[in-house]
């Protein structure tokens, strides 16, 4: 519990220099149909690239007004693409907020309608709090936060401000996931009993990512399970329909270190500098350099270069940057497979693996195991087994384009209506239904670290004791 729970007083000493507005959200009133709601994108990297899609695909319903990214080319590019005047693009989000006091203070209204917030997941909080006490609404990239305090700190400033909430659990909003949750709630198949979910990371995504990558450190981001498979737990407790009540977890990091590097690879700590790269399935060569010569810019190659990728700033990135790392020479520590096993109130049980070592690139595998029926699903089609009918039928859900399976473009659109008609219930969830979640995740981790099946309630209600408690501490302090 200690080693998940850190760092508690600076949090708070931070968020109490923080003054709240006096506007909430709900004083700039609903939208008309046919306003577009106006965002501000503070991060433009992958993430931000992706949801801000969807102002391009219906700008009646959505208007990238402003914008903050530190690196120059992606800044130019992203407020080119979108059309944002010059004055509201910012280098540093904090220039941003300060733009946006004082158009509070002086005109009395926002830069615009809502928040969407892609930085570095240390970052979540501070920015999602600065933003929420000017009464912006927010969508949040996943995870909530890195640290207990700092997802109990962001529910508590949410609630306080009264704003639309959005997370970036991609998966509920897809349209394969909301078709199986349909059949889940409609109680077609009885009652729903065990679930198996499997998330294939693969290979050379995880080594991408999470090896020479912003995740491979959890001092630097937090345990994969969090970073990684946040929206896997979650979409499991959604379909349950409540929080699970005990937790245990088992996983290592088991191949991603320097004693699993093969003996003919030498003192090389470089693929470009390897005499065996070619034979190696986590060549840095073979997953970027091969690519953009065969005229491949997107992801995993574009976040190694600020601007277009091409061979000589791909070469240049591979000679001095993490992602040309030997995998086994990196300083990556995180979990590289994890089993995760949940049971809930009534007595259901889930079970969720995390594991690397895969072909397929975050294809979920999924069973769903019913009193009546069974579900089987990739992420892509599933089929609908009845045990009264005996009769199997197999659905492919319309995906309509984007990143996890429709996913990503069925959020952002979701979050803007549920900002235009001032209607949290569109989302499906609130702020405390996915710190809830974010709880399961942190008990999972604890139990995989201290060994022992932990109890999803008492780590809840400790938690926030022990948060509390520092809160009181540091308020006597100040």
């Amino acid at each position: 519990m200690s080693s998940i729970v850190s760092n508690t007083k600076n949090l708070w000493r931070r968020s109490l220099k923080l003054k709240e507005s006096p506007f909430r959200a709900s004083d700039s009133g609903i939208k008309m149909p046919g306003e577009p709601v106006t965002v501000v994108v503070i991060g433009c990297g992958q993430r931000g690239k992706a949801y801000a899609r969807y102002a391009l695909l219906s700008p009646e319903a959505c208007k990238i007004v402003a914008i903050a990214e530190p690196r120059p080319q992606t800044r130019s590019r992203f407020a080119a693409q979108h059309n944002v005047d010059k004055t509201l693009v910012f280098s540093d989000w904090k220039e941003l907020h300060a733009a946006s006091a004082e158009t509070i203070n002086t005109v009395g209204k926002r830069l615009a309608d809502a928040v969407i917030i892609c930085v570095q997941d240390h970052m979540h909080v501070e920015v999602a709090v600065a933003f929420a006490e000017q009464g912006y609404h927010i969508l949040c990239e996943k995870p909530m936060a890195t640290s207990l305090e700092g997802c109990i700190r962001m529910e508590e400033v949410v609630k306080k401000a009264g704003i639309i909430f959005g997370m970036g659990h991609v998966m509920r909003y897809s349209p394969y996931s909301q078709e199986i949750t349909a059949i889940v709630q409609s109680g077609a198949l009885g009652r729903l009993i065990n679930i198996v979910q499997v998330e294939p990371v693969g290979h050379y995504h995880f080594a991408h990512s999470y090896v020479r990558g912003n995740w491979g450190k959890e001092k630097n981001s937090s345990f994969s399970l969090m970073t990684k498979s946040c929206h896997d737990i979650d979409i499991i407790c959604h379909w349950m329909g409540s929080p699970a009540v005990r937790a245990s977890s088992f996983g290592s990091l088991q191949h991603f270190r320097k004693s699993s590097k093969p003996g003919e690879a030498g003192t090389a700590t470089r693929c470009l500098d390897c005499k065996i790269e070619k034979e190696c399935p986590y060549s840095a060569k073979r997953i970027y350099l091969d690519r953009v010569s065969s005229g491949e810019t997107g992801w995993p190659v574009s976040p190694l270069v600020d601007g277009i990728p091409d061979i000589e700033n791909v070469t240049a990135a591979l000679k001095t940057g993490p992602y040309g790392m030997c995998v086994y020479e990196s300083e990556n520590d995180v979990c590289d497979n994890q089993v995760v096993n949940l049971e809930f109130e009534n007595g259901n049980t889930a079970s969720f693996t995390m594991v690397a070592f895969t072909s397929a690139i975050c294809d979920r595998q999924l069973r769903m195991h019913f009193s009546h029926g069974e579900i089987i699903g990739n992420m892509s089609t599933f089929t609908v087994t009845d045990f009264r009918t005996n009769k199997t039928t197999t659905h492919v859900p319309k995906n309509e384009g984007g990143g996890h399976g429709g996913g990503d473009i069925g959020l952002i659109r979701t979050f803007i209506e549920a900002v235009r008609t001032g209607n949290q219930k569109l989302l499906g969830t609130d702020v405390e239904e996915v710190l809830k979640s974010h709880m399961t995740v942190f008990a999972a981790e604890t139990s995989r670290r201290e060994q022992k099946v932990v109890n999803c309630i008492e780590f809840e209600h400790k938690t926030r004791e022990i948060i509390q408690g520092t809160l009181t501490q540091v308020y006597e302090l100040c």
